[in-house]
Parts: C-alpha cells; sequence; structure tokens
C-alpha cells in the first residue's frame, strides 16, 4: 500500500466526504475522474463502514488506514479487546500475531512496552502506521514470524497473546488448535519458558474438552460473549498456578449480568432433576450453553430441566439476575394450523424449537406464522415427548 498516497489532503477527504455512500455506487461514479487511486479509497470507505460498530473510535478517526483483508472480519470488538485486557499489567507484552492490532493496542495500555510481531507485509506496515500514531513511542515492531522472533530473543515477557489464524487453504474454518497458524501447541514450552503469563483468543467453534486435550495446562478458559453471542474463547496459563483446578467462566458484555464460573467436575457431580413444564420455561444465554453447564445451570438456580438433551428449564419461581431468557408459559398448545389461527388470527407470533422434531423456520411454514408481536411459540422435547408451549417473553 502508497502510505504517501493513502496520506494525501485530496485522498483523505474524498473518504470523510463518502463514508455514508455505497462503495459500488462510487467506483462507477467517479472513475477517471480523480487523480488518486479511487479503487484503494473506495477500499477504506467500505472497511470504515464494516468495522464503524465494532469499532467506532478507530472507524472514526481519518488518520487511520485499514486492510482490506479479512483482518477485519477477524479482529476483535472494543468490547471484546477491553475486556481481555482487565488485570493484565506489567514491563513487556508480546503479541505473536499482531493482525490490525486491536487487540495489542489494549492489552498494551497495562504495560510499560508492547511488541508486535506480524508475518503479512502489508497488513503490518498499515498496523504499524496505526499504532504509532494512536500512541507514540510506546511500541516495538516486528515484521516476521512472532515464534521465531520468540525463539531469538533473550527478552523475558510478562505475557505472550496469541491470536492463531483460523482458516487454512481455500478460507475454510479451522476449529482444532492444531490445524491453525502459529502453532501454539507445539511452541507451548517455548512460550512458558519465556513468559509469566500465556493468553491465546481461539475459535468460539473450538470445544472446551478439546482445547483442554491440546493444552492440559490451561488453567481458565472463558467465553466471551457480546448480547447473548458468542464471539470467542480465551484460554489462560499462568507460571507459578501449581493449582489443578480448572476454570470455566462465562461472561456476555452487554447483558449486565454476573460472570457464571465453574470447573468441570461441578458439572459432572451436579444434583439436578428433571421434570414437566411448569409456570416459566428458561432458556440460558448461548454461553452457558457453550460452556456446556447443562446441569449446574439447573442445580445452582432451583429449576428442573425438561429433558437431558433439552436445554429449557422450568420452575414455579425464577431467581432474579438469572442468565437467561425468561418466558411465562400461558398454555401448551396443539401444532396444527387451525387452532394456531384461531389463537393469532392475525399470523404472527415468534417461533423457537430447542430439540423439537422440526426446526423454527419449517414449523412456521408449517402453521403459516410470520414472527411478530409479543407472543412465542416454543417447540421442544420434555419427558413425555414433543409439544409446543405458548409463552410470553418476560
Amino acid at each position: 500500500m502508497n502510505l504517501s498516497e493513502v496520506n494525501s489532503a485530496e485522498f483523505r477527504q474524498f473518504v470523510q466526504d463518502h463514508l455514508r455512500e455505497d462503495p459500488a455506487l462510487l467506483l462507477f461514479k467517479y472513475q477517471g475522474k480523480v487523480s488518486f487511486d479511487l479503487k484503494m479509497a473506495v477500499q477504506q470507505i467500505s472497511a470504515r463502514q464494516k468495522i464503524a460498530k465494532k469499532l467506532p473510535s478507530w472507524a472514526e478517526n481519518p488518520d487511520l488506514i485499514f486492510p482490506a483483508s479479512i483482518s477485519l472480519e477477524q479482529s476483535s470488538s472494543k468490547e471484546t479487546a477491553h475486556f481481555k485486557a482487565k488485570g493484565l499489567t506489567g514491563k513487556v507484552m508480546l503479541d505473536l500475531t499482531g493482525g490490525l492490532g486491536v487487540d495489542f493496542f489494549h492489552l498494551s495500555q497495562g504495560f510499560e512496552t508492547g511488541i508486535y510481531c506480524e508475518r503479512l507485509p502489508e497488513l503490518f506496515q498499515i498496523a504499524s502506521h496505526n499504532l504509532e500514531l494512536l500512541n507514540p513511542g510506546k511500541f516495538e515492531f516486528v515484521e516476521g514470524d512472532g515464534l521465531e522472533f520468540l525463539s531469538k530473543t533473550d527478552l523475558e515477557f510478562d505475557l505472550i497473546y496469541a491470536d492463531p489464524a483460523r482458516r487454512g487453504t481455500g478460507n475454510q474454518k479451522l476449529y482444532k488448535l492444531q490445524d491453525c497458524e502459529p502453532d501454539v501447541i507445539g511452541a507451548w514450552d517455548l512460550m512458558k519458558s519465556k513468559s509469566k503469563q500465556i493468553l491465546l483468543k481461539v475459535s468460539p467453534m473450538l470445544d472446551i474438552s478439546q482445547a483442554w486435550s491440546e493444552l492440559p495446562e490451561i488453567h481458565k478458559i472463558t467465553v466471551v460473549s457480546v448480547k447473548n453471542e458468542v464471539k470467542e474463547l480465551l484460554l489462560f496459563w499462568e507460571k507459578g498456578n501449581t493449582s489443578n483446578s480448572k476454570t470455566i467462566e462465562v461472561v456476555d458484555l452487554g447483558s449486565g449480568f454476573d460472570t457464571f464460573s465453574f470447573e468441570p467436575k461441578e458439572e459432572a457431580q451436579a444434583d439436578f432433576s428433571m421434570g414437566e413444564t411448569e409456570k416459566y420455561l428458561v432458556e440460558p444465554v448461548s454461553g452457558i450453553l457453550k460452556a456446556g453447564a447443562f446441569h449446574l445451570f439447573a442445580q445452582r438456580f432451583g429449576l428442573k430441566k425438561l429433558e437431558r438433551n433439552s436445554h429449557l428449564y422450568t420452575g414455579t419461581t425464577i431467581p432474579e439476575g438469572i442468565p437467561g431468557r425468561i418466558f411465562e408459559v400461558v398454555q401448551e398448545v396443539t401444532p396444527k394450523k387451525q387452532e394456531i389461527k384461531s389463537l393469532f388470527p392475525a399470523g404472527k407470533v415468534n417461533v423457537i424449537c430447542r430439540n423439537y422434531v422440526t426446526g423454527a423456520e419449517e414449523l412456521k411454514k408449517k402453521l403459516g406464522l410470520k414472527d411478530g408481536g409479543e407472543d412465542f411459540l416454543i417447540g421442544t422435547k420434555t419427558g413425555s415427548g414433543y409439544k409446543v408451549f405458548w409463552c410470553r417473553r418476560m
């Protein structure tokens, strides 16, 4: 990327003037009418539009530049980057896989110095440009393979961070650590020997038991969600922690509920019961389901599970602050078009299926319904079979 052109007054003004316009139409409208690289300018506009919600302050900064790559898609949001930086402090931290630099920037705020590594030349050029603008003199930049740098340096780190690439040849998604780059499993002993703490950000699709199978020394796994959507898993190791305990932590940024933490053995030993639907149905937040706290959720909140594989819970009362969606059951209904039409003559009701014989879209089609209104139909399986409940959100 030609930084001198990107930083020219005419180029930057064009970007700022057209931030809210359709990039495709801009290419057509201004082709051959500007003296700078129009395609690059439109790409900058498109990139800012893509990250406006998750990185608003970066998108609004006219001095920053952005890549046309998957780095935008995989970069953390401001909320998740800020969360992972909490409580991490020291003299020197190292990011092995710097990327766009969002996590690196936030993590480094707790350290005297941050060292950024990136092997892709253009991404390195863009990120080092941005980071130096955001905090001049704070960072050191290493263009090249982070693990190679780590193997050669004599430095000792207070934190090593890595976000292994989760896509391979053909852009397929990879969900095992051993399939990602860099190979943090093969480099685990090297990383431990040179750092007091290690933090890995991995795919939200990674199986938690698989993570502990691949890296059994990990002390804590955090499931990070934003408004009930699981965004990432964080794997944390700390030197000197001789405890044999393993902790799973669930957080949901933006929802206001307290952290849900437990040890895997608690889930295995949870004392819970199953039962038919009572006054309320509860669906835990997605992070708790990802963490696999299926039985422990019932035990902690005094609820019954509908069926072993139906992760919906029921009770006559609901504790305050429970981390999940709460529905008050109006009645059980028969999933027949005529009966449903009499209950919802406008044909609008929100449909949810959890461990039901069909999916929500198929059930809506069968009953002639469209999502909308204040009512819900929840299809699920209880101990006595498949059922549909008319509910209202609490």
